[in-house]
Formats: C-alpha cells, structure tokens, sequence
C-alpha cells in the first residue's frame, strides 16, 4: 500500500452481497473505489454475472462502471456492449453506446438502454430493432419484458410479419403469442390491403384483427374502399366485416359535374352489416349479361369473353321466359374440347399379384420420337418415357405412382387459382350513385360478373323510374351502367317531372338497357301489363292506354317513358282522359320516394329523421279534429233542447277550437 492506493493481484471483492474479481486491481481506500482490469467478473445473488475487461467501482454510489467487451448475464437474457453502468443496490444497467440482449425468444438492440434485473423490465430508446422468429419490430422508444415477451410502444413503431406490418404510435405486442394492441395512428397492411382505426386489436397466429373506430379497409388492387365504426379481418380467408355506420365505395367511369367540373361518380354501398373478401372464381356462380338482337329479341346471356353460353352454363332468366312463350325447344350443342395426343391407346393391365380382381388403367402410350414433340414439361415428357417398359403385371404400382407424377409435373390450372373480390350487405342496404338509387334487406356483388344482386323487397331507383320485384339484377359493363333484370313480380313506375300521372308495367321479367347512364330501353315478359298516359305536342295528357300481352318493349328518353309498344297477342283499353274517373293502377303497385338515398351521407347514416315542428303540427291538427268532432255532436241536442246548460257548453267548445286555430296559425307563421 502507497498513500492510501493499494495494488493487487487476483483480487476478490466483496460489497452488497455481491463478488467483485479480476486479474489486477487498483484500490483507493480513501475515495472507497477501484479500479479493475482484465477478466472481470461481478457475480449478485446468484442469478447475476456481468463480465468485462475494465471496471471503476465507487462503493459509495454503488455504481460500477463497466468498458470493453462488457456482458451481462441474468438467467437466460445476455446483455452485451460496450459501456455499461450498473447500479449494485437498484440491479438497473445502463448503456448509451449501443447494446444488444439476447434471450431464447427474441433479440433486441438499440442505441440507448436500461435493464432492471428484478422485474426484467428493459428500455430502449433510438433505433430499436426486436427480432422474434415470427416478427421484425422496429421502434422509436420500447419498453420490453423478458420475463413476460411484452413489450410497449412509445413512440413510432413497424412490426414486420411474414407478409403483412403492424404500425402504431402507442401500443403493446407480446412476441411469443403474436397478440397485439395498438392506440394510436394505426395501420395495418398485407399486401394490397390496408386496415387502420383509432384503436387495433390482433392475433397473429390466429390471423385475426378487430378495429374500433373511425374504420377504413382499403384494397388498392381494386378499388375498394370500406368505412364504419367497428370492424373485424381475417388473414386466411382475406375477409373483413364492418359494422355500425358500414359503408363502401367503388369506383366506377361514369363522370358527374361538381362546380362546373368533372370529377368521377363512385358508387356507394351502405349497410347494418358490409363483408368483403376475395373469392375463388369458380367457386362462384356468376350472372351473364343479356343482348339484345336486332329483331328485338332477347338474346343469350353474353360470358365474360363476349361469346354465347356454353352447354356447361343455365340459361338466364330472360332466355327462360323467351323460350317458354315461343313454345319451343332449343337443342344447345355441347362443345368440349380435344386433347390430341398422338397414338393413344387403352392398356388393360393383367391380374394383380395382390388381388383376385381384374384392374385397368388409361394411359397415354407415346412412341419415343412423339415425346421431343409434345409441348409438355420435360418432367412430364420423362415420365412418360419410364412408363413405356412397364410392361409386367406387378408394374401397377408403379404406373399409378407415375400418373401421379404426371399430375403433379403438369402445370396448376389458372382457373383454379383466380381470386375475385366479393361484396356482401346485410340489412338495411342502400345504395348510392348520382344516376342510380336503390334500397333492399340484402345484397351480393362480386367483380367477377360485375353485377349488384338485391334481394328481400329490393327498390330501385332511375332517373324517373322505380323498379320493384323479388330479386333485381344491375350489371356494371366497364365499369358502366349496363343492363338491369327484375326477376318475378316485376314493377316499374314512371312518374314525368311535371305532372303526377303513373305510367306503369309489370309482368315476370324486366330487363332493361342502359346507353350513356340512362335507361333506353326495356323488355317485360310473361304476364306482361302496361298502364300509359299519352300527351300531345304541348305535353298535355290526351289518353290513357291500359295493354295486356306477353311481351312489351318499352322506350325511353329525357328520363321518361316515350312510348310502350306490345309485341305479342295484345290485348288494350284507350281512354280520355276526360272519361276517366280516377288514376289507374295495376295490381301491385307502390311509389315510395321517401325512401330514395337522395345522397352519399344518406348512405352512411340513413335517411333523416322528421322535425319535431312537423310533429307538432300533426299533434294539433289531431287536437282540432277531435274538438270539432266533439262539437259537431253537440250540435243536434243543441236544436232539439236548446237549453241555458247546452248553450254554455257549445259556447265553451267553439272558444276552445278557436284558440287551438289561432296557436296553429302562429306555428304555422313560424315555420
């Protein structure tokens, strides 16, 4: 020892229940510090051991101060860096030059970090990066659990899946049991898809999330955009269900004027309920759109490629109600393709060494020279070259094993793969668009077919025109107003823009065509019925022509009913309108403007509820009617017994009327 410094070799400390050691050492007694160099070792209560190649302790702060190669080791997490301040009493370890802790489950580091051996609490501030076998978080400001796998979010935050990312502002995520929560600026994407809402709620190894407010799901691949208050995705089946204020657009060619310009004209989708996903297309059946011939028949329902029906697919509707009118039978001829493969021939395989019974295979039996010419994959090709020398009969197995082979060398059929998107309402649908309204209790749409499906008392709106029936059809062609097909107690109501007259036809069918946005016209099949109010030149209704047939072709113009025409066995009324004594109705008829979407906000929060002044003056007008009433029947004892007691009374009720006229006149005035 010299002046108080001493100078030891292998020394071993002891402080705070814990053991200091190394290969040389410099003690100050009189500061109560010092210095250690070379294999340093602090083991703390067992559980602790920090390593290093230099350390400074001061026994007074109890604060040791560890550089070069620095490892800290608690139970099964490993700290290491290059400077690492430790506190002997608190057990909290500081670094501010880079770190990385490294446990069984994930691998986190950082520019800055804190480490609290008893609650295995770490914070990491710039930098942060957490790698999990199932994720890559990057942060701004963490707090993790070791003990737990938790760890917080303070700041901005990406967690990086296989396929998707979760960001956040604030929020937690536990690495082990990929469960997430997230409350601030949210987001949520896989691939074309996007989830975000104030607050976010996932599973990752279930694949299921829920967002609570302010919802939007977007799918940028098609255009899809879907808005509510509560929300729910999931990752295996693509789908996500929105509720509470659930509505969708989609994006369409039409084009509106807005402030003298022109801007796009979405449609908008509302529902209680709206679920969208992606669908294999030939799990769907899809809805062909119908044409018009020149001899104004109905014509077979067009595929997607422009081509007529095949065998393999039903006859639409309107082809149905066609072929039942005309009595006929149409015999559709069945087109299937050929493979040409040259010489191919049946093998019948002898008797199977492992059974009694005869087996047989068909197989392709290729000469040697035909298999460099085929277009096939060369796995296939060689394949089929081992098959040719299974010629004994124990070689079933193995051809067996070679035609499945085959099938697995042949390329995936894309038809198989083809997703589309498919988009489902429940209760309460109202749909949206400046050229087209409609309302209904549910509906289906899938991009496939490009057709709006209603059903449940479905109304549409078009122009002038309201369609009602079981079941309503709409095609988008181009992302444009194409056709339209009321299927089963088929109603159409035209009412012109000056007058209030009904034209009318229903019938079992109505398909309709759109040219421009506009209906131009429209055929009615089977029990077909028409009422029409004809005007002359000045728009001045001459006649009513009331028409029965089992066809009708209606035309329009302008947004209303030019003319309505019978095409088969017609049968009709015309009469002035002088002569009439009432406006005419079909059976079945019903005019509810009051339920038309009149706009986008409409959709999303339903038609406005009445004002309370309206309501107030019904009440009073109830209140006048029944004084009057009441007035009304005192009037007849009034002259039969015109006494001193009646006459107060009437007297009473007319002052009391007169006052209850006057209160409604100034309501009135008011309003």
């Amino acid at each position: 020892m010299q002046g108080g410094i001493s100078y030891l070799k292998y020394p071993v400390f002891r402080h705070l229940n814990a053991t200091l050691s190394c290969d040389s050492a410099v003690f100050y007694e009189s500061r109560n510090v010092f210095e250690a160099f070379k294999n340093v070792h602090i083991n703390q209560g067992d559980t602790i051991n920090i390593y290093s190649d230099f350390l400074t302790y001061d026994g007074n702060t109890k604060i040791a101060h560890l550089t070069s190669n620095v490892r800290m080791v608690d139970k099964d997490n490993i700290l290491t860096t290059n400077t690492l301040d430790y506190n002997m009493a608190t057990k909290v370890g500081t670094y501010i030059e880079s770190g990385k802790i490294v446990n069984k489950d994930v691998t986190l580091t950082s520019t800055n970090g804190y480490y609290f051996s008893n609650s295995r609490d770490a914070y990491f501030r710039y930098n942060v990066i957490v790698v999990s076998p199932s994720s890559t978080i990057k942060s701004d400001t963490l707090r993790y659990n070791t003990l737990s796998n938790w760890a917080y979010f303070y700041g901005p935050t990406n967690i990086k899946g296989k396929d998707d990312n979760l960001y956040t502002e604030n929020g937690a995520y536990n690495t082990k049991t990929e469960y997430a929560y997230f409350g601030k600026k949210n987001l949520y994407t896989n691939a074309s898809k996007s989830l975000k809402g104030d607050s976010l709620y996932y599973d990752g190894k279930a694949g299921y999330g829920k967002a609570v407010k302010n919802i939007v799901f977007r799918d940028t691949s098609d255009k899809t955009v879907m808005y509510g208050q509560l929300g729910y995705y999931y990752k295996k089946t693509e789908r996500a269900v929105v509720t509470k204020n659930a509505y969708v657009g989609m994006g369409t060619k039409d084009s509106i004027m807005v402030k003298k310009k022109l801007q796009p004209d979405s449609l908008w989708l509302g529902a209680d309920t709206l679920e969208t996903q992606m669908s294999l297309k030939k799990t769907l059946k899809l809805i062909s759109s119908p044409t018009l011939q020149k001899d104004n028949e109905l014509g077979e329902p067009e595929s997607e490629s422009g081509s007529k029906y095949s065998s393999r697919s039903k006859a639409s509707p309107a082809r149905i109600v066609q072929l039942a009118n005309n009595k006929k039978s149409v015999k559709l001829e069945k087109k299937v393709p050929k493979l040409a493969v040259a010489d191919t021939t049946k093998i019948t395989l002898a008797k199977d060494s492992l059974s009694k019974k005869t087996d047989s295979i068909l197989l392709l039996k290729l000469k040697k020279d035909t298999l460099t010419k085929a277009v096939m994959p060369p796995k296939v090709a060689d394949t089929l070259s081992k098959m040719l020398v299974l010629k004994k009969p124990d070689g079933l197995a193995k051809q067996v094993k070679a035609v499945t082979a085959i099938k697995s060398a042949l390329p995936p059929n894309s038809a198989d793969t083809v997703k589309t998107r498919v988009i489902k309402a429940y209760h309460n649908v109202r749909v949206y668009k400046s050229n087209m309204q409609a309302v209904a209790d549910s509906l289906f749409y899938t991009a496939a077919d490009s057709t709006l499906r209603w059903y449940g008392k479905p109304i549409l709106w078009s122009q002038g025109s309201q369609q009602t029936g079981d079941t309503i059809y709409l095609r988008l062609k181009n992302n444009k107003l194409n056709t339209l097909q009321i299927i089963k107690n088929s109603f159409i109501v035209n009412v012109n823009s000056d007058s209030a007259k009904y034209n009318q036809v229903k019938g079992k069918l109505i398909t309709a065509f759109f040219t421009n946005g506009e209906i131009s016209n429209a055929f009615v099949d089977g029990n077909a019925e028409s009422v029409y109010y004809n005007r002359d030149k000045d728009s001045v209704y001459t006649e009513m022509n009331q028409t029965v047939s089992s066809r009708i072709k209606i035309l329009f113009k302008n947004k209303q009913i030019t003319n309505i025409l019978a095409i088969r066995d017609p049968e009709g009324v015309r009469i002035p309108i002088a002569e009439l004594k009432g406006d005419v109705k079909l059976t079945g008829f019903s005019w509810l403007p009051e339920l038309r979407p009149l706009s986008k906000k409409e959709i999303i929060t339903g038609k406005p509820k009445a004002k309370a002044a309206a309501k107030t003056k019904i009440s009073v007008n109830t209140k006048v009617k029944s004084i009057t009433e009441n007035a009304k029947k005192a009037a007849p004892s009034l002259l039969k017994i015109p006494s001193a007691k009646d006459l107060v009374k009437a007297d009473s009720l007319i002052n009391k009327a007169d006052s209850v006229l006057k209160n409604q006149r100034g309501l009135l005035k008011k309003q």
